[in-house]
């Protein structure tokens, strides 16, 4: 893999991963750009603890621009993008519209692919392992950054996800603050170490492998279940048989097998509701902290889920969800990991 570093015209970092050694992407952005201004701050919930991040600046983002003025293509002569470069394989670079900068963090764009009109489902395995070396590569970088706590690598597909860029691609957020998430998943983790002696990540590892009527696909070295208590219609956790803290540590022989049982998943995701349309989804890797106690117990693992139920319906958040976090699934999980074997491509 080759990387190469530059800046935008306003200074932001673009880097570009390239499989072949010989790529040439140092290529000047000509735009008149004035320097990035954010205004993120980083309060707390008094009552939960939770963090909450006040980003007022986002308001003017790019809003569904057609496919003629997308940012996120290559620049072409007479158009000039967010990546200055004719062409690309792989390519991140600095939200211009952040959440997250300077003392509050990082934000980042991911595009998988120059090509506007396919998916990440519609790579090749060569594509897909050259993101995840820029997705490792990211998050080893940006949690040696001071202030981080926790690197989160994702990727929402869809408008009923809320995707205001139609181009294939992902975000990668640094946060100065362990996510809310992460914080219950440590102290549930914790405790029953503290409990049982045990790791709590691997006893559900195993119990799924085990019981079996969840499993979704399972590889060598990585098993892809519905959980018991899936939140969502149609819901995967994906984790590798050995468990590791985040995506710097993940073996050699996992690395090797994640694209092509990746792309599997992704693409029965998109048969799951037999119809032309792309399925809208959630894919989120789960990362341990920078460092802490906690880090030593966590499991890296990816969610991935669909907003949708059935071919013409959606799953919105009802008023015991949004308002008190108390899920209510219409799709039994073990009706959903039968239907996801059912759509595998034989």
């Amino acid at each position: 893999m080759k990387r190469t570093s530059t800046r935008l015209a306003d200074g932001r970092e673009i880097l570009y991963y390239d499989a072949d050694d010989g790529a040439a992407r140092a290529v000047p952005d000509t735009r008149p750009l004035d320097a990035s201004a954010t205004s993120s701050e980083v309060r707390r919930d008094p009552l939960l603890g939770d963090a909450v991040v006040i980003a007022s600046h986002r308001q003017a983002r790019t809003y569904h621009p057609p496919a003629d003025a997308c940012p996120l293509c290559p620049s072409t002569e007479g158009r000039a993008s967010e990546i200055p470069a004719p062409d690309y394989d792989v390519v991140v670079f600095e939200n211009r519209f952040p959440s997250l900068a300077g003392d509050t963090g990082r934000c980042e764009v991911i595009c998988f692919t120059p090509d506007h009109l396919t998916s990440f489902a519609e790579l090749d395995e060569e594509r897909a392992a050259l993101v995840l070396a820029a997705w490792t590569d990211r998050t080893a970088e940006l949690s040696a950054h001071a202030g981080i706590r926790q690197v989160y690598c994702f990727e929402n597909r869809g408008a009923e996800i809320g995707v205001t860029l139609a181009h294939p691609h992902g975000q990668i957020y640094a946060f100065p603050f362990i996510t809310p998430r992460t914080t219950r998943m440590l102290a549930t983790v914790a405790a029953h170490r503290a409990r049982t002696g045990g790791n709590l990540f691997e006893e559900v590892l195993a119990a799924e492998r085990a019981e079996g009527t969840r499993i979704v696909l399972e590889g060598e070295h990585w098993t892809a279940f519905v959980p018991y208590a899936a939140r969502w219609p149609y819901e995967v956790h994906l984790h590798p048989h050995r468990r590791t803290a985040d995506l710097t540590t993940l073996d050699d022989a996992a690395r090797a097998e994640f694209p092509g049982l990746y792309l599997d998943l992704l693409r029965r995701f998109d048969r799951l509701f037999g119809s032309s349309a792309p399925t809208p989804y959630i894919s989120a890797w789960h990362q341990a902290p920078v460092s802490g106690e906690g880090r030593a117990d966590f499991a890296l693992h990816l969610e991935l889920f669909t907003v949708r139920r059935t071919a013409d319906k959606l799953k919105y958040l009802a008023g015991t969800e949004s308002g008190m976090e108390a899920y209510m699934n219409d799709v039994r999980p073990e009706d959903a990991a039968a239907r996801l074997r059912e759509v595998a491509d034989r």
